[in-house]
């Protein structure tokens, strides 16, 4: 059986960290490995940059575990880090360190004071879990993902509900986790498929949401239902 290649010496897949990449993250991996030592004190046998590269890999391609590239880290390895970060938050971290990086480099501020909330239908995986799906106007089993984002289309919180789920639902839901990720959102735009309940919901958490729609007048703007226009302020 073929095993694990060193990046150094394996063909490089499209999907792996560039230097420049990696050394954007490496010292919130190599913080982490060193507050998580092995019992034994081994230091384990992949190198951290294969791991990321082999998550990056599965994600992007959404092959199955057990179909990674026999010279990436194995399976249970690159699991087991997968596991890991999702349930200590390490991903979370990784993900808004990059979009503050992003932000500030367009010169906006860390964290952001406005986003848009949105909802999309997507069909369900082979395998989702019926208790996990619902079915769509059009009778496909499927599911809801919820984003809000910023003006730049960074992600802020993501959910994921039935597809028979109502827009309410997903934007309280949004709304809770943009609530409990940041304290400097003030403002939250959301079209016209969201109906009152959220702007109330909005007003529980400290979130002003405005009920917008598409206009024509440039890029990043948008017009209210009473014909005014609105466009993102600096900084936003």
């Amino acid at each position: 059986m073929l095993g694990w290649t060193p990046v150094s010496e394996r063909k490089p897949c499209k999907t792996d960290l560039s230097d420049g990449q990696w050394a954007l993250i490496k010292s919130v991996i190599t913080a982490w490995k060193a507050a998580h030592p092995s019992i034994s004190g081994h230091q384990g046998r992949y190198e951290m940059r294969e791991i990321v590269n082999a998550l990056l890999y599965q994600g992007r391609t959404g092959c199955q575990w057990d179909l990674l590239p026999h010279d990436l880290p194995p399976r249970g390895a690159v699991m087991y880090y997968f596991s890991k970060w999702r349930d200590d938050g390490t991903d979370q971290t990784i993900h808004d360190l990059l979009r503050w990086q992003v932000r500030e480099k367009a010169r906006r501020k860390a964290d952001p004071s406005l986003v848009v909330l949105d909802t999309q239908r997507v069909h369900a995986a082979a395998g989702c879990p019926r208790s996990r799906r619902g079915v769509t106007r059009q009778k496909i089993p499927g599911r809801k993902r919820g984003l809000a984002v910023d003006v730049l289309g960074l992600v802020i919180a993501v959910v994921v509900l039935a597809a028979s789920a109502h827009d309410n639902a997903a934007g309280i839901a949004l709304l809770d986790r943009v609530a409990a990720d940041t304290d400097t959102v003030e403002k939250a735009l959301v079209d016209q498929g969201f109906k009152n309940a959220v702007a109330a919901h909005g007003q529980a958490v400290g979130i002003e949401v405005e009920i917008v729609q598409p206009t024509r007048t440039g890029p990043g703007s948008c017009r209210s239902p009473n014909g005014g226009s609105w466009s993102a302020p600096t900084g936003s």
